[in-house]
């Protein structure tokens, strides 16, 4: 299965093709590869390595300087790792606001049975594009280990943690990094479309209803 990761990078992992996304004058160029600048997608990385070591990633690099990119960007991006044959594409971003440019290449994803998983807050507003209604929406749960699913309001739970920080709190982000746990679940199944994928997790998510982080919660 070909998994493409949509996100800063995947430093020295393995990867069957590599390509940079940045900002042009007129619009989006494809640059050399640079070293991921935070770390996040190489932690994604791992956890698919770990989970499915027989898949081949994709690497689309859209964080360039740090944990800030733009629908275009995303959604050049998404183009291309579709095009590479990705099967599966995690999107570790959340957009405060609709944009066509993403919204049109999330459609096209969809149509060529690309399953498609972003992270999204358990609390706040849509972000994009994991409200899109062909993407699966991520949110880290505290409940899961690597390998566990929860069903909460309108969005699935994972694993909030890198693998090698699995005691303790987990750092900020845990929505991004649920989305590469809920990969690695769907990678392992073997999972074909939209509906098959959903239907997975559902049936074997361990947990249901939101994370209660108190008594009184």
């Amino acid at each position: 299965m070909r998994i493409a990761l949509v996100d800063s990078g995947i430093g020295d992992t393995p990867a069957v093709a590599r390509a940079t996304f940045a900002l042009g004058e007129d619009g989006v160029d494809v640059v050399a590869p640079r070293p991921d600048p935070i770390g996040h997608g190489t932690a994604i990385a791992a956890i698919l390595r770990a989970a499915a070591p027989d898949a081949e990633l994709i690497d689309a690099q859209i964080f360039l300087t740090g944990p800030a990119t733009t629908a275009a960007q995303a959604a050049a991006a998404l183009r291309w790792a579709v095009e590479q044959g990705a099967q599966l594409v995690g999107m570790s971003f959340g957009l405060p606001a609709d944009r066509a440019v993403l919204a049109d290449a999330v459609a096209e994803a969809a149509g060529r049975g690309v399953v498609m998983v972003a992270s999204s807050p358990a609390r706040g507003g849509m972000v994009w594009p994991a409200a899109y209604p062909t993407v699966i929406a991520a949110s880290g749960d505290a409940r899961c280990a690597p390998g566990e699913v929860s069903v909460l309001p309108g969005l699935f739970g994972a694993c909030p943690r890198r693998l090698d920080e699995l005691e303790g709190p987990p750092r900020a982000g845990g929505a991004s990094l649920a989305v590469g746990h809920l990969l690695a679940v769907l990678a392992s199944a073997g999972v074909a479309g939209h509906a098959e994928a959903v239907g997975h997790l559902r049936r074997v998510a361990r947990w249901h209803g939101r994370e209660r982080k108190t008594l009184d919660d």
